[in-house]
């Protein structure tokens, strides 16, 4: 996909409000090999943490210092492009890439994770027109990344010619199909067709036996990562994509997209009948701004209905009344782009900072008290503290003054949690989109903790088979009820007695937080570094001053007898959601990240994005340290002026550093605010 949007690990989850526990450090370690998906033959310890990776696009044709511009795409002529990729460029990425990417999962992640969430685009861009994509090489680079995969998490033990495919690996690995995992890209046919026949053998160790049939029917299916207990769902998000021209929405009852939605549905219910939660993953985000609109919108309708309606199983904006009555006329839904790298436009974000400026924002007499809440946390441990606390003390507070005053209090604050659907903004859903290991800005990753309290070990998989679901004798039963309005069944809401789900109370399964890892190939591949001189010349921190998208051809080319002299090659530490001292996110349930996006969006625009050097601005530290906000102490006989200055900093700056982190730092606090300071 482009730059950003090529992920979507859709975050829904749900169960009982208890303490998140200790996770096992990154740096012990591992467990013991344990077998794939549900066929497990040893207990292995869970971790608490899962990958996820996406965007690899391998590229066998790039050449080292060869042009990064667009008639070469690093597949000749002379330029910048380095032995690990040229970064922020739009070239794929070398193979050298790939391998040293996995070697270091392998030897930093491989025992300290429970399952890997890979999703999609595993093939090089058609960027080239002197050497077009083939089917051949579209498949053969999936089976590249699948026998790095096999490399890296496979089991080794000899018996992968068995008849059980799904016992090769130690921890689960869930892929996903990209809008270039196909051929042309972005078209996806209704299935069965080649590219579902093919997956479904290139992917035969990841595919659960029992769904093979389902998936070649349309490329879907899921995994119980932890059986028993956490469902991972790998949607076949192009029969989404508004670029599919073979497509045509979710509302149109032969279509593969009504298809999904429809199987989704069944299989969301099976989960919530056997107390299970689930994690909804694709390749194409649900991007829905004025800027930006990535899914069909009649496909975005549903799939918000199914996030609020299931949100105690999974972890949604506005829903047309329509929708929610079961009605769905056909929408036509203008595509915007063929890819998504308009997703990384200012315009994208800037939309997305105006929607989060308008998010409900609590009285006065709810902020103190959930100031005062946090500090004393671990002293309350009612199931509800939060109204418990606030009754208590606002009332011995406020008993003296005149209750009139106290009523319109009452009111403001019923105003706001309604707006917020509840304490725990049940109202809104996340989507986590991630960077990419593909260098247009720096290989990246990521990997999430969750909550693994009460589940001490794997269980053994039971044989519990899903449902199958006939969908030919369904859809004939339903094309004699079909009317204009497209009905189709609504699901049926949590029990109002049901508890939150995870994605919205801190419980078993709750996200508690994510580190992203960035590879720093400027310093990695240590070709300017070691050829430039003077202002130009660069030190071992991970530094972007220099470093633009889109200007490698300024750099000086090595002399045709200079030898790549690269250094040690390793991902870092970018930041993590929660000792982040401008993110500051105590976990990843819905009320902590509404609090993030409405700081976000509370942007005044009067604060200039100050350089490296401000001892009060953005700052990355060197290797292996977590990005954060420098705090130094000031002088206090500092004239107003400039103090005022330091506080509108203040304001915008989680703004600044969520755009800053959503380019994988390659943008120069210049041209940030240029780009991003209006």
């Amino acid at each position: 996909m482009g730059l950003i949007g090529r992920i979507c690990l859709f975050a829904p989850l749900v169960g009982v409000l208890t303490a998140s526990p200790v996770q096992i450090p990154l740096q012990d370690p591992g467990s013991q090999d344990a077998s794939v998906l549900q066929h497990l033959e040893k207990k292995r310890t869970l971790q608490g943490r899962f990958l996820h990776i996406t965007d690899f696009h391998p590229d066998q044709f790039y050449e080292v210092y060869s042009s990064t511009a667009d008639d070469y795409a690093c597949h000749g002529g002379e330029g910048p492009a380095g032995i690990y990729g040229a970064e922020t460029s739009d070239c794929d990425s070398p193979i050298s890439l790939i391998n040293k990417t996995m070697d270091w999962i392998g030897k930093a992640l491989r025992d300290k994770v429970d399952f890997v969430i890979w999703t999609g685009d595993s093939a090089r861009h058609d960027n080239d027109e002197d050497i077009p994509r083939t089917e051949k090489q579209v498949v053969g680079l999936n089976q590249l990344m699948v026998d790095k995969m096999f490399e890296t998490f496979g089991k080794h033990n000899g018996d992968e010619g068995d008849e059980n495919p799904n016992n090769d690996y130690v921890i689960p690995i869930v892929p996903n199909l990209g809008n270039n995992d196909i051929l042309p890209h972005n078209i996806f046919r209704k299935g069965p067709d080649k590219w579902t026949r093919t997956y479904g053998k290139i992917w035969k160790s990841f595919i659960p036996e029992e769904q093979k049939h389902q998936f070649e029917q349309g490329g879907w299916f899921y995994v119980e990562v932890i059986p028993n207990k956490l469902a991972v769902f790998s949607l076949n998000t192009l029969y989404f994509f508004t670029s599919n021209a073979a497509a045509d929405g979710c509302a149109i009852h032969s279509e593969p997209g009504y298809r999904q939605m429809e199987w989704l549905r069944i299989q969301l219910q099976f989960m919530r009948d056997r107390g299970m939660k689930a994690m909804l993953t694709g390749h194409v985000p649900p991007v829905h701004e004025p800027s930006k609109t990535g899914w069909d919108e009649t496909c975005w309708q549903k799939y918000t209905l199914w996030l609020r309606q299931y949100r105690d199983v999974i972890d949604f904006k506005q829903i047309e009344k329509e929708t929610k009555h079961g009605r769905m006329p056909a929408h036509e839904t203008e595509s915007t782009d063929d890819d998504l790298h308009a997703a990384v436009s200012a315009n994208y974000f800037i939309d997305l900072r105006d929607g989060w400026s308008r998010l409900p924002h609590p009285p006065k007499s709810m902020r103190w008290v959930a100031k005062l809440e946090q500090g004393l946390a671990e002293l309350y441990e009612s199931e509800h503290p939060y109204l418990h606390l606030k009754d208590i003390l606002v009332d011995i507070l406020e008993s003296k003054k005149k209750k009139k005053k106290k009523q319109k209090r009452k009111e403001k604050e019923r105003k706001y949690l309604k707006e917020m659907g509840g304490e725990f903004a049940e109202r809104f859903a996340a989507s986590f989109v991630s960077a990419s290991v593909v260098p247009n800005l720096y290989p990246t990753l990521r990997v999430f903790e969750y909550n693994i309290t009460g589940l001490d070990e794997h269980s053994s998989y039971h044989g519990i088979v899903p449902p199958r679901v006939d969908e030919d004798s369904d859809l004939d039963a339903e094309r004699s009820k079909r009317n204009k309005k497209n009905k189709f069944t609504v699901p049926k809401p949590p029990s109002k007695s049901a508890p939150p789900g995870p994605a919205y109370s801190p419980q078993t399964l709750s996200l508690v937080r994510f580190t992203q890892y960035l590879a720093n190939l400027t310093r990695i591949n240590n070709d300017f570094e070691s050829l430039s001189s003077g202002s130009d010349t660069r030190n071992d921190e991970l530094t972007t001053a220099k470093w633009k998208p889109g200007k490698h051809d300024g750099k000086p080319l090595p002399d045709k007898d200079y030898q790549p002299d690269p250094k040690k090659f390793k991902y870092e530490v970018h930041y993590d959601t929660k000792h982040d001292d401008v993110y500051r996110l105590k976990d990843l349930t819905m009320p902590n990240i509404v609090d993030l996006a409405r700081r976000i969006g509370s942007f005044e625009g009067k604060a200039a994005v100050e350089a490296e050097e401000d001892p009060q601005g953005c700052q990355v530290e060197s290797a292996g340290d977590i990005v954060e906000v420098e705090k130094k102490k000031k002088h206090k006989k500092k004239h107003k002026k400039k103090k005022k200055k330091h506080q509108h900093r203040k304001v915008d700056e989680a703004w600044y550093t969520f755009v800053r982190r959503a380019y994988v730092e390659t943008l120069d606090p210049d041209e940030l605010e240029e780009e991003f300071g209006r």
